[in-house]
């Protein structure tokens, strides 16, 4: 298997993958720290909606729906 690293608005519904970077200033990685999402967390993608739309993430086994932009921002590693 294969890993590689993609932005999270590119990871398929339902497929598990762990964060690999967060590409951003000091305040956007301590909202995400406030929100449990960190380097080294498996996640899972919910739900994208369409048209450019929020996507929801499973992560520490909470639903939480993040925009596009901060999910542009979040690089995880996934083995296919």
């Amino acid at each position: 298997m294969k890993s590689k690293t993609i932005p999270l608005t590119e990871l398929p519904v339902n497929t598990p993958a762990t964060i690999k970077n967060i590409n951003g200033g000091l305040g956007f990685k301590q909202r995400l720290q406030v929100m449990g999402i960190h380097k080294g967390q498996t996640i899972k993608t919910i739900c994208k909606q369409p048209l450019k739309g929020p996507i929801t993430i499973n992560a520490c086994g909470c639903q939480m729906t993040i925009g596009r932009g901060m999910a542009q921002k979040i690089e995880v590693e996934t083995t296919r």
